[in-house]
């Protein structure tokens, strides 16, 4: 089995690569890190570069996890996309990073993080980034 990790180039995705080690480590399963984007970084900044991919398979590869690194360009709905994903790949936990709130935001999440806790078929995960 494989723990899928929602990862993007910011705070909450490192935090929420952190968190997928560690359950990866205590379930002894492989990790599954999944960039979706429509491919644009000047207009999608969920764009994982190829300098951060190669930074993530650096630190995976020195803490000894087995993985696989996933980039789905193109992507309309990212949280589609990672529930498609979750799915196929039938795994146990997703795991994916939160973005801090004002007051008001609190009351809605984000709708890609918000359509992942309630329509993905697994247990999610969702951690924020250290302030």
């Amino acid at each position: 089995m494989t723990v899928l990790v929602g990862y993007v180039p910011s705070p909450e995705g490192e935090a929420a690569l952190r968190a997928g080690v560690d359950e990866a480590r205590l379930r002894g399963e492989k990790m599954l890190v999944v960039n979706t984007s429509r491919g644009d970084a000047y207009v999608d900044p969920r764009f994982a570069q190829e300098p951060d991919l190669a930074r993530v398979r650096e630190d995976l590869a020195a803490l000894g996890i087995e993985f696989d690194i996933r980039q789905v360009l193109g992507a309309g709905d990212a949280a589609e996309e990672i529930i498609e994903l979750a799915e196929r790949a039938d795994v146990p936990l997703l795991v994916i990073g939160l973005r801090r709130r004002s007051a008001v935001g609190k009351l809605i999440m984000g709708s890609a993080t918000q359509q992942i806790l309630l329509e993905a078929g697994c247990p999610v995960l969702a951690v924020n980034a250290p302030t």
